[in-house]
């Protein structure tokens, strides 16, 4: 895989704080952008949490098959807890076992004593359960100890520091359409109760493949604002928790498609967070804020497995994001398409 390297628009929490200014906003996320805007100078404890959560990645999938069966929620279209070999590769059209993934929903960020959707909405959404089912989690042990609460903690940063881009694209967004509500975007990211959460395990390949979607078929995500962490790699020869400092491939990673279809690798810093704009996204600023095509590409090093995390900011399931469709309804045609 052969790709062109460009660094994506970069700038401070603090910046964010104060307020990007709208050539900056049109660089990351406007029409000729990559759709992605990085954010350096965390809080201290980000990189140690980070750590203690993807190499927990690599546990959990490692888990005996009927540890990992109990976690599964068909319901939900295994939208919540475990899910391996429930996606399609869009290559092949056959299930992806190339990956798994611990699925959480993040309405704890607005009322810690939840793990699903406030009452109202699981009423009132009774046929999907991929939303409103609640958190399954595993048995806590010595290489899971803290999990559930270290996932947590993460999220809830993660979510803090999209309000604060939410924040700035609201400015941005209501430049242009008067009659755009008013901290819209912010106003989901920090009181959805359907905001998900996907912690992601790439398996060690088998072999080599030229294939792009070995590990992530290309997809846009249909979230306002997607949260990434850069990947942690670990050489699962060596044990479960045996992270390596940098890449062993310089050629895995993540992809982006821009405006011209070029194809961008896109990296991450491990001590900084990406945000990277969804469909959802593109609906509410009619247009004016594009999502991004983008893939994984994986590692063809034997032993080596790839873990990060992903959340996805987006409504709940009521809130309409077009003329014609809510939130649930708008997923719905997306999550048909995947599974």
């Amino acid at each position: 895989m052969s790709g062109i390297t460009e660094a994506p628009v970069t700038v401070t929490l603090e910046e964010l704080k104060h307020g990007i200014d709208d050539i900056t906003l049109q660089k990351a996320f406007g029409p000729n952008s990559l759709g992605i805007i990085v954010v350096k100078n965390l809080p201290q404890y980000f990189q140690e949490l980070r750590e203690k959560v993807l190499k927990s990645a690599s546990v959990l999938a490692n888990l005996p098959q009927k540890q990992l069966k109990e976690l599964e929620s068909e319901e939900a279209m295994w939208l919540v807890g475990w899910s391996c070999g429930k996606e399609k590769l869009a290559s092949t059209g056959k299930p992806d076992y190339n990956k798994g993934s611990f699925y959480v929903n993040c309405s704890f960020h607005k009322d810690e004593t939840l793990e699903g959707p406030t009452k109202d909405l699981v009423d009132s959404f009774p046929n999907h359960k991929a939303y409103t089912e609640s958190n399954k989690w595993p048995i806590e042990f010595e290489d899971l100890i803290e999990f559930k609460l270290n996932l947590k903690k993460l999220c809830n940063l993660i979510i803090d520091v999209a309000e604060l881009v939410a924040l700035n694209c609201d400015k941005y967004i209501k430049n242009i359409y008067s009659d755009y509500e008013d901290g819209y975007l912010r106003r989901i990211v920090k009181e959805s109760t359907c905001t998900k959460a996907r912690l992601l395990h790439y398996f060690p390949s088998q072999g080599s493949s030229d294939n792009d979607d070995d590990w992530c078929g290309e997809h846009l995500d249909h979230s306002c604002l997607t949260g990434l962490t850069s990947a942690l790699f670990i050489d699962e020869s060596k044990g479960l928790t045996n992270s390596l400092e940098n890449s062993p491939d310089p050629s895995a990673g993540l992809y982006i498609k821009n405006r011209d279809n070029k194809t961008i690798k896109v990296n991450i810093p491990k001590d900084c967070l990406a945000f990277q704009s969804g469909s959802a996204l593109q609906e509410v600023s009619k247009g004016k804020f594009k999502a991004v095509p983008h893939f994984v590409k994986g590692t063809n090093h034997k032993n080596i497995a790839r873990n990060t995390l992903a959340v996805f900011c987006q409504p709940n399931l009521n809130e309409k994001i077009n003329e014609y469709e809510n939130f649930a309804e708008y997923s719905d045609r997306i999550l048909k398409e995947n599974h």
